[in-house]
């Protein structure tokens, strides 16, 4: 079963992965890589969410 630590991490991976591609998608000239980069920084926002949430599952039934 998933642990609260493991969603933990996967959290924080995924918050410095969403960083990374809105930072990419701001440095660069290309409108193609930027488009590239913000969609994939949404897919991230999306999969943030949808990790908070099962986080937020496991700890209810962790107390």
């Amino acid at each position: 079963m998933t642990t609260a630590e493991d969603l933990q991490k996967a959290i924080a991976l995924a918050q410095q992965a969403l960083g990374n591609y809105s930072a990419f998608a701001s440095s660069t000239q290309d409108s193609g890589a930027q488009n590239m980069f913000a969609g994939m920084a949404h897919d991230m926002e999306r999969h943030l969410k949808q990790l908070n949430d099962r986080h937020k599952t496991v700890e209810q039934f962790r107390h």
